[in-house]
């Protein structure tokens, strides 16, 4: 299959789009994304990620999941795949799964491992140690932060400094847990997946989220870019969002989800930092 930037995927569906952050992101790096899928007249929907831990967070996206009335496509960014993956597995009408620059860890795995595995990640050399209270005794635990000098090289290399410099700002601590917890019964194994692939990205590792892709059987397109291709890229991603609609809308009366598709792989060229 070959890839053409804003290629049209489809007209409206009755699946509602649920777009899942990452670490040290709030909702609002979908913004590009979400204002594309609604012009299309697609219905979206991007909850808050807790951030306190992959066990946590992927029970309380399940919760959001519950309350939305017909079928899902979970779409996920970067620690996101994983909180998708888990929490797809109690959401019965979820249809499909979408990973951004997101890991997609099998069962038992932690993104601490897996994010260490990477020759592309400079993840571990940007993060900064923070402690955080659990309890009324005085109970405190480990959160990360991204070291504000480190978040442009890092995470957005195709944005403008002063980008960086407001996300530098404004990001959200993630807990040590989410690096920790074991992943549950991975979502991926019975539902179909679309990927994309940042071939720039250095946080969760260009090299780890190819690898995961193609493991969970996805759809693959590979984009020019950073670890944030969603922000700096909204139109390829948003296009590759609309194919997937288009493909779990086909069979959203369904009973069960379908199996994953046959992987293929496309690469658009993009701006460069």
């Amino acid at each position: 299959m070959t890839y053409i930037p804003g290629q049209p995927t489809g007209g409206r569906s009755d699946v509602t789009v649920v777009l899942v952050h990452g670490a040290f992101a709030d909702a609002s790096s979908w913004t590009g994304v979400i204002e594309l899928l609604q012009q299309r007249g697609h219905a979206v929907v991007a909850p808050p990620n807790p951030l306190r831990g992959l066990t946590a967070d992927s029970a309380y996206l399940a919760s959001v999941l519950a309350q939305i009335d017909g079928p899902v496509l979970l779409v996920g960014h970067s620690y996101a795949g994983a909180v998708i993956s888990n929490a797809a597995t109690a959401a019965p009408n979820v249809r499909g799964l979408v990973f951004v620059a997101a890991f997609a860890p099998a069962e038992g795995e932690v993104l601490g491992a897996l994010a260490g595995s990477s020759r592309d990640s400079l993840l571990g050399t940007a993060q900064i140690p923070r402690r955080y209270p659990t309890g009324p005794a005085g109970q405190t635990a480990t959160e990360f932060a991204i070291d504000p000098a480190k978040i442009h090289e890092v995470f957005a290399a195709d944005l403008h400094q002063e980008q960086a410099a407001v996300l530098a700002a404004t990001q959200r601590p993630v807990a040590e847990a989410a690096f920790t917890d074991p992943a549950g019964p991975p979502a991926w194994k019975t539902l179909p997946s679309w990927a994309v692939v940042a071939t720039g990205d250095k946080a969760a590792g260009a090299d780890v989220v190819r690898s995961n892709a193609q493991r969970a059987g996805a759809e693959i397109v590979e984009l020019d870019g950073s670890h944030l291709i969603m922000v700096s890229r909204p139109e390829p991603v948003a296009d590759l969002i609309g194919r997937a609609l288009a493909a779990v809308a086909a069979v959203a009366e369904l009973p069960t989800p379908r199996q994953a598709p046959q992987q293929t792989a496309a690469r658009t060229a993009g701006p460069t930092s």
